[in-house]
């Protein structure tokens, strides 16, 4: 059987017994490492778990995925994914696959990103669509994302934003010449997802956000250096979170009196909140 087992946001212990129990008797152990990171190394997880881990890097999972469905039919392989198995698509395919081949399936769900949100103090019914934020380059600015903060905006929800991450990833020269030569490991912070948010609206001039909406930045969801900053996209685009994983929500106009009174505890700066607050926000729920 394969198994897709939940890790939890943090660390090496926030599996659940039921994961870690099949972890220690499974056939093999694969970490799935480039859809997020745990905020440990994999021989603290190793020790932990007490069984050696496969690291199944993109390559991997997207083009040699009969690697890790070898044998799964006649015994028990465990893939492991930080946060929720099904909180990328990935998965889905990788469980497809396993289907054409007969090989039974099972899901062990964790807590991710799209429920731990909820520790900002905003209200899970209240969110729309969730978007994600890629690194820009000079000649590559996407901004699809900026159209699905407008369907959100439009209904008054807020847009959990998830912020890129580059591990194993090449650099277009090595690309083209074919050298297995690997770019160092980046992380997206708030700050520079809020810069870019900034610069897409400026081109874009919609109205649907600008650099005094109001946006929680968050860091570590669930570790216990687990940090929340809450301001104007512009003042976001000035703070130090520290080290990864981040994220960022931009608050929708239906954002309720309990919500607003649970972020105003982070704000930057409380005063310039409830100025915000009181011109674009309040009455408007």
């Amino acid at each position: 059987m394969l198994y897709l087992i939940g890790l939890g946001l943090a660390d090496e212990t926030d599996i659940t017994v039921k994961g870690l129990t099949i972890v220690k008797k499974a056939a093999r152990v694969y970490l799935e490492a480039y859809t997020s990171i745990l905020l440990v190394s994999k021989e603290t997880v190793e020790a932990y778990y007490g069984r050696s881990v496969i690291i199944a890097d993109r390559e991997m999972v997207e083009s040699s995925s009969d690697q890790i469905l070898a044998e799964a039919d006649t015994s028990d392989v465990a893939f492991l994914v930080v946060g929720d198995p099904f909180g990328a698509t990935t998965h889905t395919d990788l469980v497809l696959r396993a289907r054409e081949l007969k090989i039974p399936v099972r899901n062990i769900p964790n807590a991710s990103i799209m429920s731990a949100i909820g520790s900002t103090g905003l209200q899970l019914y209240n969110f729309g669509q969730t978007v994600s934020m890629v690194f820009f380059t000079d000649s590559w600015k996407p901004s699809s994302f900026y159209d699905r903060i407008k369907e959100n905006r439009d209904i008054g929800l807020h847009t959990l934003v998830l912020l890129d991450i580059k591990v194993k990833e090449q650099s277009v020269e090595n690309l083209a010449r074919g050298k297995k030569i690997f770019e160092p490991p980046r992380y997206m912070t708030v700050s520079q997802c809020a810069e870019q948010m900034i610069e897409i609206e400026g081109q874009r001039a919609e109205g649907v956000y600008g650099p005094d909406s109001l946006a929680v930045g968050v860091a570590r969801m669930g570790a216990e250096t687990q940090r929340m900053m809450v301001g104007s996209l512009q003042q976001l685009t000035e703070v130090d979170m520290g080290s990864p994983l981040h994220s960022l929500v931009l608050l929708g106009r239906r954002t309720h009196d309990l919500e607003r009174d649970f972020i105003r505890e982070f704000a930057v700066d409380a005063d310039v909140f409830d100025s915000i607050w009181q011109r674009d926000y309040a009455g408007t729920q």
